[in-house]
């Protein structure tokens, strides 16, 4: 690199700031010198105090001198959180080094409201962005420091034994070595593993007992197409998630993924978080939500349930989404680059789009369902409230069931089908029974949508199968504010929501009387989530990554994104003066540690 700066070609000075959950988007305004060329791609890099750049900025140019810099912090592109360190921001044209960012004096003040604290790992760790400038210079240069610390005890140390600290224990010496023995035994085992000339593709669900249906529509689809000779094909299914497992099934499972070349998963696999598998193990992440709004993974760091800095997701070969579109939100999610998010749509939904499929389950619908014959069908289908599975449950006294049939009339029935881990009934009386229906035993939502006229739901993601049968929504969201805090959104709630919101029931009730129900976005939604509207999902994921015949321009973004974070380290800023030097710079990895129990689902 060339250091230009004292030939003051262009200045950078920090103008404003403001987070997107785990991104940081820093404004810049960029002043040039008379004569120099404004026109040619501005590069701003995060250098730390051992002139080692660690990352570059995403920017984007709102107004001939104002551009907006965006980095997210968890994975600013070799899909590990930026080292801890002490960072200046270095603007560059090619090789040239023009300017380091200083401060606006008036922002100066703002910068510690926007600093950030990160909590994971239970709240034990804590991940802190600080913004400040660095003192006794006059021309505020901007620094940002990053620091990882765990838990800090208050009281007086203690040697720790006896009694009281619960001495030796035989069956918590197990505990604490069973994984260090699994690592053992998985390294074993891959040694013994030599590539045939029949690679193995492992299905795995560590979520459930039964493979879920992106996983069993990629499967049976190889079989279709005769795969399973080229290929040996072989399945994991285990609720490790919430139950406890045996020796034998661990060891069982060990060995599957020792002989994986290729795996899919569907959700997060939690012997992923601390089980590293050889990089030459394709991982597949073919998870089920096709968009929604609910925040998941690195998407809601600081949140309880959040993973840790190295976790599952960030062994992820590839993912799926539904379009290009919306690729930056799984990637988001998990913690990689959006170029390896690949856009070939839910395998799932090719059976969802089959007409001769959607004709012979209408029919057996609407014999299941007598009452939905000759009606208009309204699915009642909101997501849970809790924090997991055992706590999960939902408002019944919100809905008044009496407005609700009142409005019904001869032209409506409802069908309520509420999130699988609401374990409570629908509470419906027996005189509301001629226009009311407990659903919430029928298997598969995604048939429901056939017979289903209005869908009433709030931040679930079965807004994408749905949006597909060209219909309206309504969406009620009488917790929103309560909900965004907790589980956070991946983006704006009532932009994004393909259909009214409305926040109190009565405003669902006057919207369905009213038939307001602002059908527009419905097709815009569709026109943004989905690339393909077909029944070759599956097909693309075995063609595209199993068979390697990715279309060239997708394969290229992927190149030219990993040649980019390979580049980083061969750029030499030791040409400028001493930004900083901490004894924190030394440190150029992020704190490890066990995730805490991620919530993808």
């Amino acid at each position: 690199m060339i250091n230009c700066t004292h030939d003051h070609l262009a200045s950078a000075t920090v103008v404003g700031m403001h987070w997107e959950r785990i991104t940081v988007l820093i404004d810049v305004r960029v002043e040039f010198a008379p004569g120099v060329s404004q026109n040619e791609p501005l590069q701003f890099y995060a250098v730390n105090g051992l002139y080692s750049a660690k990352a570059l900025f995403q920017a984007s140019r709102l107004e001939p001198n104002l551009y907006r810099l965006s980095l997210n912090l968890t994975n600013p592109g070799d899909l590990r959180c930026l080292p801890v360190g002490t960072y200046s921001i270095v603007m560059c044209r090619g090789e040239q080094i023009l300017s380091t960012a200083v401060v606006e004096p008036e922002f100066t003040a703002k910068l510690e409201d926007c600093s950030r604290n990160f909590l994971y790992n239970g709240r034990k760790k804590v991940y802190t962005v600080t913004f400040l400038v660095r003192e006794g210079e006059e021309d505020l240069p901007f620094i940002m420091y990053i620091l990882a610390a765990k838990r800090t005890g208050m009281g007086f140390p203690t040697d720790g034994g006896g009694k009281k600290s619960g001495g030796f224990s035989l069956s918590a010496y197990k505990q604490k070595h069973s994984r260090p023995f699994l690592r053992r035994y998985y390294r074993s085992q891959r040694n013994k593993h030599r590539k045939g000339d029949k690679p193995v593709v492992l299905f795995l669900s560590e979520q459930s007992d039964v493979l879920g249906s992106n996983l069993t529509a990629v499967r049976d689809r190889m079989i279709a197409r005769g795969l399973d000779q080229q290929f040996t094909i072989i399945e994991s299914a285990r609720m490790a998630s919430s139950q406890h497992q045996s020796q034998k099934s661990w060891m069982g499972l060990i060995k599957k993924l020792a002989s994986a070349d290729v795996l899919f998963l569907d959700d997060h696999a939690p012997v992923l978080d601390w089980l590293k598998l050889d990089d030459d193990t394709k991982v597949v992440q073919l998870w089920h939500a096709g968009a929604g709004f609910k925040s998941s993974g690195y998407s809601r760091w600081g949140h309880i349930g959040c993973p840790s800095p190295a976790s599952c997701h960030r062994q992820y070969t590839y993912g799926i989404a539904g379009s290009r579109h919306i690729a930056h939100f799984f990637s988001e999610v998990w913690g990689i680059n959006t170029e390896n998010v690949l856009p070939t749509g839910m395998p799932r939904i090719d059976e969802y789009l089959d007409e001769t499929y959607r004709v012979n389950k209408t029919k057996e619908l609407y014999a299941q369902f007598p009452l939905c014959q000759g009606k208009k069908v309204i699915l009642f289908a909101p997501t849970y409230r809790g924090k997991n599975r055992a706590t999960a449950y939902y408002p019944y006294e919100l809905i008044d069931f009496e407005q609700l049939y009142d409005l019904c009339g001869d032209e409506y029935v409802v069908l309520f089908k509420m999130h699988p881990w609401v374990a409570q009934a629908v509470p419906i009386e027996d005189r509301f029974r001629d226009r009311f229906v407990d659903a919430n035993t029928y298997p598969n939502i995604n048939d429901l949508f056939y017979i289903t006229d209005l869908l009433i739901t709030d931040y679930s993601s079965n807004i994408f199968e749905y949006s597909l049968m060209k219909r309206p929504m309504l969406f009620f969201a009488f917790d929103k504010i309560q909900y965004s805090f907790s589980r956070g959104f991946h983006r704006d709630y009532e932009e994004s929501a393909p259909g009214k919101v409305c926040y109190t029931f009565a405003e669902l009730l006057t919207a369905l009387q009213n038939k307001d129900f602002e059908y527009e976005k419905v097709e815009e939604y569709v026109a943004h989530h989905f690339d393909h509207i077909d029944s070759h999902a599956s097909d693309r994921v075995i063609d595209w990554i199993l068979l390697d015949q990715m279309p060239s321009d997708l394969r290229e973004a992927i190149d030219n994104r990993n040649k980019q974070v390979e580049s980083l380290p061969f750029l030499d800023f030791t040409v400028l003066e001493p930004i900083e030097e901490t004894e924190d710079d030394n440190d150029d990895t992020a704190e490890d540690g066990e995730s805490e129990g991620d919530t993808t689902t």
